[in-house]
């Protein structure tokens, strides 16, 4: 959209104020009649005010909608084995797509295989590479067909306060979390581009966490690896869309995983009192989420209401391909602000808490 058509629609909507205004203030003579007139034209401008924003944000946001099919074409998950990955590769396999898993073990990596051939009937191609390697993960990605759909899932979370906790876990989860996602992509990007014209639309998904969105004590390092996230999507997507190419970041609270069981035990006190404010999920349901976004082509895909609350809070510069979305941010961004203050309130109010009840024990 050029300069001249942005002028002539700020035009239209001064025109439309000036009018609305000069009717609803002007002096007239004082009747019942002229004042349920006046409300009744009140109620209809607060309907139509918006009209014109929904015009300028249909116009203006960018990337352009765009959706995405998954029904036979290749979908390569990492961190495919169990959890969040594993139950993606179900459900990517029973709507009709091929499926790749890469995990680091190769008996879970089977297990796994079969699990979803079972379930689904669909027969998966299983690679055993460490993310954290990038000769092995090219390795994997050169044996692979090429990618349409790559979901970049690995992960792992030790949870501790950052003075307590040592660098080596600190390092571990940058390494895995965060250079692990670059290695992916780096590795995935001459398949995933190769003849794209002929072959629609990709998607590249990341998977962060609600504690990508905001910093939760006892976090410290995972939040580090999962903001990070943020920016390599922003960037990337700029630099892929040229070639069709359409960058997701997913945003799952808690998730009921072999992982989540084992982090809970780790877990400071305090840490479990402010997470526990979110809720869990099924591993399906952020499964289910996480491909309903990417097949739209979202470039947040929050997994329950927290995370949307959260997602509008801390939209910022982020691309927005909805215009309708693009307008409840706006709408809601005084409100979305409030509702953080109270969140960070109850949590402060829970650290304060904690702290006063431990110095008297």
């Amino acid at each position: 959209m050029n300069n001249a058509t942005i002028n002539q629609l700020q035009i239209k909507v001064k025109l439309i104020t000036t009018v609305a205004f000069d009717y609803l203030f002007s002096p007239t003579p004082s009747s019942s009649s002229m004042s349920n007139s006046k409300l009744s034209y009140l109620f209809f401008l607060l309907l139509l005010l918006p009209l014109p924003l929904l015009l300028i944000l249909y116009l203006l946001v960018r990337p352009r909608q765009v959706k995405i099919p998954i029904k036979n074409r290749h979908v390569f998950i990492t961190g495919g084995s169990s959890g969040i990955g594993l139950a993606l590769a179900h459900q990517a396999a029973s709507e009709g797509a091929r499926v790749s898993i890469l995990a680091r073990s190769p008996d879970k990596l089977e297990q796994a295989k079969q699990a979803i051939q079972l379930s689904t009937g669909i027969d998966v191609a299983v690679f055993a590479a460490d993310v954290r390697d990038y000769d092995a993960v090219s390795k994997a990605i050169s044996e692979a067909d090429p990618i349409d759909v790559l979901i970049v899932n690995q992960g792992v979370f030790v949870p501790q306060e950052l003075e307590k906790q040592e660098l080596d876990e600190v390092k571990f989860m940058i390494d895995v979390n965060l250079m692990g996602s670059f290695h992916m992509i780096k590795a995935a990007l001459p398949s995933i581009k190769n003849n794209r014209t002929d072959r629609g639309p990709a998607s590249i998904a990341l998977m962060s966490s609600q504690a990508g969105q905001v910093g939760i004590y006892g976090y410290t390092a995972y939040s580090a690896s999962k903001f990070a996230l943020r920016g390599l999507a922003e960037a990337l997507q700029q630099e892929v869309i040229a070639d069709d190419i359409h960058v997701s970041l997913i945003f799952p609270p808690d998730t009921d995983t072999p992982g989540l069981v084992e982090e809970t035990k780790l877990r400071p006190q305090l840490t479990s009192i402010i997470s526990a404010s979110s809720g869990a999920m099924k591993a399906d349901e952020v499964a289910r989420k996480t491909l309903s976004g990417i097949k739209s082509g979202c470039f947040f895909i929050p997994c329950n209401f927290e995370g949307l609350l959260l997602s509008i809070a801390t939209a910022g510069l982020a691309p927005q391909r909805s215009y309708l979305m693009a307008f409840v941010e706006i709408v809601a961004a005084g409100i979305s602000r409030f509702a953080a203050l109270c969140f960070q309130w109850n949590w402060y109010g829970s650290i304060e808490k904690w702290h006063t009840q431990n110095k008297r024990t």
